[in-house]
């Protein structure tokens, strides 16, 4: 007797092997049986996959679902699209350690690199339930996700727990490093996945400062990532942002001795770097170095307002208004000698020159008959600046105007060169981070059906290797990413024919009327199980929670 037994569909394994007909048989949250015609197998819940595939449940190695965890379990809408295990903490984002009066400053610092809402988080996570990276995975685990989650502890929570506000500004002493190291080591004895940093110039926390990991050096990242070589087990995440390069990256890979992965191996039009890069890490990889670039399937574009505008926060006059209040906001961009400063930014003081036609306009209730047209178009008919129409349209409808702004992974053809790469992982889905601007956590339904059926980059077999296998393998989830007798059911069933990401809509579900783009309405994704235990059953949710907090 079979808790559940899927019959009829074409077992695709993860392997990357070729798929084969056949039944799947479970029990007791595992895979006892994979074989055609299982008609000895009798199951408390059949399931008809009939026409479709039947695969291990996909892992998403980049989320940011720290805080949303503690509000919504079910991890939406990672749920919906096949994804059976998340691993949070990335770029240095966890929410622990953190003590109690440091809270405020690691809120507001999520709020303006993360575009997660201060009210949200304030009265969202429990603040009061941990310090310790220890005491933030209990918390978790009282919770019972939806989805199998790991996380990893972050650098910049690191540093203020232990330095609070002067983390932004200074080095920490030898006694605040040996303090932090011991939290590393602290935390993988607890199961932390690995430690995350990021040196990426894009992230400006408190105030618009640097945040704090961007302060480390070399040896401070040494310091704190020898725990996950002494305990031999985990994986370091990275934004090396330019500030590291990668034979520094591969030479900390060979110290350290652990995977390690970083974000993320973008392509930019008319700009073949990545070809450069994968030469390079080809030839560390055939050297004996496992570092793991992560790519991604989506474009990297964001629906941002004047009210946050994170793609525009590197440049000068944007960033000199971060932590600003609403009104004081509104009162710079009247201002014609902010305009002349943010003129002068955009068009390449210190930077090349801002590319205005990466912009149109998404939303805006007062003029809906400008949606979807060109930034540059709409100035040229008005007979003014590309900066006039952002900050025109966006004071009329008190900062709400939101606008797609472009930043990178707009070359089809360098996407599909990258995609099916051995030596690169699928990352930077970025789920519950950037919610009111972007949601890519769809990232397995648009591989599946925009990459894999419509434009051929790849076989499904391949595909579905590289969503689930090949990632379980690097963070050594080694009963999960394979469908056979004896692995954990981590399942989904979906029709090959037919998957899609669906449709982005804006909803408010989050507390303190926190707003978010979701894509929660997927095609073809009939049923997902996890641990045996189905969370989405003939397309719709069910409600079920049987995720574990996955312990390294």
């Amino acid at each position: 007797m079979a808790d559940v037994v899927i019959r009829g569909g074409t077992v695709v394994d993860g392997t990357g092997s070729p798929g084969f007909h056949a039944d799947v048989a479970i029990r007791d949250g595992r895979v006892v049986e994979v074989g055609p015609h299982l008609d000895a197998a009798i199951g408390a819940e059949e399931i008809d996959a009939t026409d479709h595939v039947v695969a291990p449940g996909f892992v998403d190695v980049h989320t940011h679902y720290d805080a949303q965890v503690f509000w919504d379990p079910d991890l939406t809408p990672s749920v919906h699209h096949g994804v059976t295990t998340v691993v949070a903490g990335n770029c240095g984002f966890s929410i622990a350690p953190i003590g109690t009066e440091q809270v405020g400053l690691l809120a507001r610092t999520l709020q303006h690199v993360e575009d997660m809402s201060l009210d949200t988080l304030t009265v969202g996570v429990p603040w009061d339930e941990f310090e310790t990276f220890r005491q933030y995975l209990d918390a978790v685990e009282r919770r019972r996700p939806a989805l199998n989650f790991g996380c990893y502890i972050g650098h910049t929570a690191l540093r203020l727990w232990a330095m609070g506000d002067d983390a932004y500004e200074r080095e920490p002493t030898d006694d605040e490093l040996r303090r932090m190291q011991a939290a590393v080591a602290d935390a993988m004895d607890a199961g932390a996945m690995g430690f995350a940093t990021s040196a990426s110039p894009t992230h400006n926390g408190d105030g618009g400062r640097p945040v704090p990991s961007r302060r480390a050096d070399l040896d401070e990242l040494r310091t704190l990532m020898a725990p996950l070589r002494d305990a031999d087990r985990g994986v370091v995440a990275m934004l090396p942002g330019g500030v590291f390069n990668n034979e520094q990256v591969f030479e900390l890979q060979r110290e350290i001795g652990r995977p390690f992965t970083w974000t993320a191996l973008l392509t930019i039009k008319g700009f073949p770097y990545h070809e450069r890069v994968i030469a390079e890490h080809d030839a560390a990889r055939a050297d004996g170095v496992e570092v793991w670039p992560q790519v991604s399937c989506r474009p990297l574009v964001f629906q941002m307002n004047l009210a946050e505008p994170f793609t525009l926060n590197t440049r000068e006059a944007f960033r000199e208004l971060m932590g600003l209040d609403h009104d004081a906001r509104m009162a710079a961009y009247r201002d014609p000698a902010w305009r002349a400063r943010a003129t002068a930014d955009l068009e390449g003081r210190g930077f090349l020159p801002f590319n205005y036609t990466s912009l149109s306009v998404a939303e805006s209730d007062r003029h809906p008959e400008l949606v979807g047209r060109a930034v540059p178009d709409i100035a040229a008919d008005r007979g003014c600046s590309p900066l006039d129409v952002l900050v025109d349209l966006s004071l009329e409808e008190d900062l709400r105007t939101r606008f797609w702004s472009v930043l990178a992974n707009d070359d089809p053809e360098a996407i599909a060169w990258l995609l099916p790469r051995d030596g690169v992982l699928l990352g930077l889905a970025d789920s519950g981070a950037h919610v009111s601007q972007l949601c890519d956590a769809c990232f397995s339904t648009d591989l599946l059906g925009n990459w894999v059926r419509d434009r051929d980059v790849m076989s499904i077999e391949r595909a579905v290797h590289k969503l689930t296998a090949e990632p379980a393998g690097v963070f050594g989830l080694t009963d999960r990413g394979v469908l056979a007798p004896g692995r954990v059911a981590d399942v989904v069933v979906f029709d090959p024919t037919t998957i899609a990401p669906g449709p982005l809509r804006r909803v408010v579900d989050f507390p303190a009327g926190g707003e978010r783009l979701t894509a929660d309405r997927p095609v073809g994704v009939s049923h997902v199980l996890v641990d045996g235990v189905a969370v989405r059953r003939d397309g719709e949710p069910t409600g079920a929670r049987p995720g574990h907090l996955l312990r390294s």
